[in-house]
């Protein structure tokens, strides 16, 4: 008799940390129309926000055991969603040299046609569009390099920089507007030459995309079950605990 197969294995994608990193792709577009209207104002504390969100989603990840294969694919995607919307407004209205962001969209780019590739190579059959793009189904992991986390931090820094410019600027002494424009110079050029390494660095990288085996896949579904069997625990023991109190 044929083995019977196991049923698809779906993550719980519904977690804090995803709603955090969801948060900080819708705040994408709301941030670039601020831009594109030079309402910094409002712009600068909005993109404060998407940057904490990027801090916080990954530490309540890893404190409560709420990783997953979806999050490690949708974090990098809302930080470059983020950077691409922001360095084309930002070039738009003349904030950011154009050779900069050219030099950004063509890693994003090619990157994002990668991803394409590799979610399709790994996706269980059968493959079908709605099967692709259903994230609950785990297929491949991102595993971000050291050069990519780097340029990462740096392109924050110069976007916030150029969302700030405008505020920060006109107060500033005309020297001192001058050094301030001497040293986004040369964080705009320590950008471009991370932006290519990092580009290389997944190229070159064998553990940047791990592509999942059955096993693997098995192995975290055994997981999720052994950790929300230990949740449904620990509420019963704390409803029964309240219960005894009244």
């Amino acid at each position: 008799m044929p083995k019977p197969k196991n049923p698809v294995f779906r993550e719980n994608i519904y977690t804090f940390p995803n709603f955090l990193t969801f948060s900080r792709l819708v705040s994408a577009p709301v941030i670039g129309y601020l831009v594109l209207k030079s309402n910094h104002v409002w712009a600068a504390p909005v993109f404060i926000y998407a940057c904490f969100t990027d801090l916080l989603d990954g530490f309540i990840a890893r404190k409560y055991g709420l990783q997953s294969i979806v999050g490690s694919v949708l974090d990098p995607m809302a930080d470059k969603i983020l950077m691409i919307t922001l360095t084309g407004c930002l070039a738009w209205i003349g904030n950011l040299p154009i050779w900069i962001a050219t030099i950004i969209f063509g890693r994003d780019f090619l990157l994002g046609l990668s991803a394409i590739y590799y979610r399709y190579v790994s996706l269980p059959t059968p493959k079908t569009m709605k099967r692709y793009w259903d994230f609950s189904i785990p297929s491949a992991e991102v595993r971000p390099t050291t050069i990519s986390k780097y340029n990462t931090a740096l392109q924050m820094g110069l976007i916030a920089v150029s969302v700030l410019k405008p505020l920060v600027l006109p107060s500033l002494t005309v020297v001192s507007q001058a050094l301030a424009l001497q040293a986004i110079s040369g964080l705009e050029y320590t950008v471009a030459a991370t932006t290519i390494l990092s580009g290389l660095s997944y190229v070159f990288s064998k553990t940047a995309v791990k592509i999942l085996s059955e096993e693997e896949i098995e192995e975290r579904r055994l997981n999720q079950q052994t950790l929300m069997s230990k949740r449904e625990t620990q509420k019963t023991r704390t409803a029964n605990g309240d219960k005894d109190k009244k």
